[in-house]
Formats: C-alpha cells, sequence, structure tokens
C-alpha cells in the first residue's frame, strides 16, 4: 500500500524553485532517503509534506487523503509526525517529563487540573514504552539539558512517536553527531517497526546506504534519480553530480 503519494510537486518564491514537479510513492513501512547537495530542495519537499510550507501547485496524499494544504496540526491528526534539524524539546523538564506531555497532547487525554500528568496510567505506560524505544540508557529523570546532543535528538524521535504515527519525517537526524552517536541513530531507525514508513533526509552517505531501502537524488528542486540503493550508486549522473568517484 502506497502511504505517501507525491504528484508533481511545485514551489517556488518568487523566481526561485524550490521543488519542481517532484513525484513520487513511497509504500507502507519504506525506508526512503532523501539526498542530494545543499540547496536542492530537501527541506522545502519535507516542509511542504508536513504543512510547514504550502506548495503552488501539486498534491500531496497520506493513504489515498489528499492533505496538500491542511495546517501542520491536521497534517500531524492524519498520522504525519516529523522531527526537525534543530531540537524541540522542554530543556528545563525530565526525559520522562518530555515523553508524558507528548503522549498526553497527541493522545488528546481528557485534562485534569488536579491531578498531575506522571500519575495518570495510559500516560505513564505509554511515555515507558517510548523511553525504551528510543534506547535512551540512564535515569530517566534527567534534565533534557543536561543529555548528550545525540541523546537528545533521539528522544525528540521519543516525542514525535508518542503519536503512533503512521509516517515518520526525519530532517537531517544524524546532524552533528559523533560516530558513536551516528551508530546509535542508526540502531534506533533500524529498530522501528516496519508498520511505520519512514522519509528521511540524510547528509552521512553511510548512514543512507546503510539504512535506505529506497534513495531519492534531489538537484535544483527536481529528482535526479530515484531508486534501491545499488541502482543510484551506479547512477553516473548522481556520481557525478552529488555522490563522487569514491561511491
Amino acid at each position: 500500500m502506497t502511504v505517501l503519494q507525491l504528484e508533481d510537486l511545485y514551489c517556488a518564491f518568487g523566481s526561485l524553485v524550490v521543488t519542481k514537479n517532484i513525484s513520487l510513492a513511497i509504500k507502507r513501512g519504506e525506508r526512503h532517503c532523501i539526498i542530494g547537495p545543499n540547496g536542492a530542495g530537501k527541506t522545502s519537499l519535507l516542509n511542504q509534506i508536513g504543512g510547514q510550507l504550502r506548495p503552488n501547485a501539486g498534491h500531496i496524499l497520506v493513504e489515498g487523503t489528499e492533505i496538500t494544504h491542511w495546517p501542520p496540526n491536521r497534517i500531524a491528526q492524519a498520522g504525519v509526525a516529523r522531527t526537525f534539524q534543530r531540537n524541540n524539546l522542554f530543556f528545563n523538564l525530565s526525559v520522562l517529563e518530555n515523553l508524558q506531555l507528548a503522549v498526553a497532547a497527541r493522545r488528546s487525554l481528557p485534562w485534569n487540573f488536579w491531578t498531575v500528568a506522571d500519575r495518570i496510567r495510559p500516560i505513564i505506560n505509554h511515555a515507558g514504552t517510548l523511553l525504551s524505544r528510543v534506547q535512551i540508557a540512564g535515569d530517566p529523570r534527567r534534565l533534557v539539558r543536561n543529555l548528550s546532543y545525540g541523546e537528545q535528538r533521539q528522544l525528540e524521535i521519543g516525542v514525535a512517536l508518542a503519536a503512533d504515527p503512521i509516517l515518520l519525517l526525519l530532517d537531517e537526524p544524524t546532524s552533528g553527531m559523533s560516530p558513536a552517536e551516528t551508530d546509535r541513530m542508526m540502531t534506533l531507525i533500524a529498530s522501528l517497526p516496519r508498520t511505520l514508513t519512514v522519509l528521511m533526509i540524510e547528509h552521512d552517505m553511510n548512514v543512507v546506504f546503510t539504512v535506505a531501502d529506497r534513495i531519492t537524488v534531489l538537484h535544483y528542486g527536481e529528482v535526479l534519480a530515484s531508486g534501491p540503493p545499488d541502482a543510484i550508486r551506479a547512477e553516473g549522473r548522481v556520481r557525478e553530480v552529488y555522490l563522487g568517484t569514491r561511491h
């Protein structure tokens, strides 16, 4: 089943075209990586899917439902979650509190001002499950500001997973990480259930060719090539524009 369908997606700021007639079909459970040089339109594409940016033309469908001009909150309710290049966390709260707030907000649980969030059993249970899934070691009561950068990125994925999405958008999940942190992030992404479809922008080619089932290469807002990793590695135009001879 196709989870995400993009049809002739076009977006421009005046004369600057950021995506030009992009068409893609991403199947359920697929790990799909978007790569390309700086300025290729990668984040602009994710912003259109997530509702942060409206396309000028074209269509975006999630499980057959058109979401092209929906606001981000409605797109999130349709099962699309995302992370950004910069962390969006509550740094003065604990790891567990961040997860509990995400569960409470996205599960639309009834609010009771006389009961603290960590005493509501459904929130506790789901937050504990998310904590295990994102593989953050140590005391879950640690403040987020005291986590390493890599652990903060892992936690952000946990927050995104709180709504049980069908499609997860990841924008440069390993950017700025050490090799050890990158390895942990790859392990985390690989451990996500295949009921979840993942579309990610990534610059680290080792991560891309390890994680991806399919790869799409953007160049000046257009799809230069799209296919399985071996086909992309062998594509002459991709090697010339982006990968280089060593790949």
